[in-house]
């Protein structure tokens, strides 16, 4: 898949600073990357390319593979699409391979990149027909921002105010028809009216140890890694229901077995390789059994408050609630209450069985 950089012409005068942005087509064209390019399509070669290589998410894939369907048969542009969910489960993916599905372009940018109306309105002024626009994190899409993509997203209209004061004109510009796929970690920060837009609301959901086996397996292949199926399976339960933590992991086993001389990598060298990560058999790392054990041992195990709990750890709070404690919760280790955090039966299990504490 070859990616290039691309600039977007601001409407009504030069900017002096652009959105960043990428184009992705959507079948590799020979000898277009140099080699500064090079690295990009490396990382990206783990990424599935189409629905049928993409692992898990069967309804959400069944879903899409009906409307990309549709689609073709009528020779319009998809419906936009809003991709919900925790970080790393694949919404940047699925965009790349519904592109690929509809054999049109892919260009890709940020909801903080686009500060000022030039940023947006250069960016949907440049699109092809049937094209994808993807913006990651859209709920952090200004107000202004918004309010231009509600007649892009409903009728492929710009409505552009020229001059001032008394002059002032709102003059209509037509775009081409588009596909709008919008990924955010939080779904509930989108205003109702731009939530109420997209035709398509999918969320992804965590990953089975079936389904994230079948990714490390793949991944492992294409990495040209030797991997045991057990293998596959002790990364797979370490990765927290996240393919980006799976790969990220598997490629620090990749390092212990070329470094320790490894030809075939066994479930015995992904304990050895992640241990040395602080990873343990349930994919807690150091920070999670820090605040299990201070919980447990520091405040005879809660109730305490978060900033509390902060200061013991030396941790900013917010980085806590959002970062550290929600995978915690999830595996039921650890209780929020009125009162504060409260370390739960099965979390105290866990520190029994990984007594020694990291240091802080």
């Amino acid at each position: 898949m070859a990616i290039v950089s691309s600039r977007s012409a601001a409407a009504g005068a030069a900017a002096p600073r652009e959105p960043r942005q990428r184009l992705v087509d959507p079948a590799p064209l020979p000898n277009s990357l140099d080699a500064a390019e090079a690295p990009i399509q490396r990382e990206d070669s783990l990424r599935p390319r189409r629905l049928a290589d993409y692992i898990g998410q069967s309804e959400l894939k069944q879903v899409l593979g009906i409307a990309v369907e549709a689609t073709r048969s009528r020779e319009e542009a998809l419906d936009h699409v809003l991709l919900y969910g925790p970080p790393g489960l694949g919404k940047t993916t699925m965009a790349l391979v519904l592109a690929e599905e509809l054999g049109a372009r892919c260009r890709i940018t940020s909801a903080p990149a686009l500060e000022r109306p030039r940023d947006i309105v250069g960016l949907l002024v440049n699109l092809e027909p049937r094209e994808l626009l993807f913006i990651d994190e859209i709920h952090r899409l200004n107000r202004v921002a918004e309010e231009i993509l509600y007649p892009a997203m409903e009728d492929f209209r710009l409505d552009l105010t020229v001059g001032k004061g008394t002059t002032a004109r709102t003059r209509s510009l037509p775009i081409a028809p588009f596909t709008l796929v919008g990924a955010t970690t939080r779904a509930g920060s989108l205003s109702s009216p731009l939530r109420d837009r997209f035709g398509l609301i999918q969320r992804l959901e965590f990953y089975g140890l079936e389904d994230l086996q079948a990714i490390v397996l793949r991944a492992a292949g294409l990495l040209q890694i030797e991997l045991d199926s057990a293998a596959a399976l002790e990364v797979a339960r370490r990765c927290r229901g996240t393919p980006r933590i799976a790969n990220r992991l598997l490629r620090r086993v990749r390092d212990v077995a070329a470094v320790g001389g490894h030809g075939r990598v066994g479930a015995e060298l992904v304990q050895e390789a992640l241990s040395l990560h602080r990873v343990d058999g349930r994919g807690l790392d150091a920070s999670d059994r820090r605040l299990l054990h201070l919980l447990q041992h520091g405040f005879g195990g809660g109730p305490v408050g978060l900033d509390t709990l902060a200061a013991g750890l030396g941790e900013d709070p917010a980085t806590l609630e959002a970062v550290v404690e929600p995978f915690l919760l999830q595996q039921g280790l650890l209780q929020r209450t009125p009162r504060g955090r409260v370390i739960t039966e099965a979390g105290l299990a866990h520190l029994q069985a990984h007594p020694e504490p990291s240091a802080a």
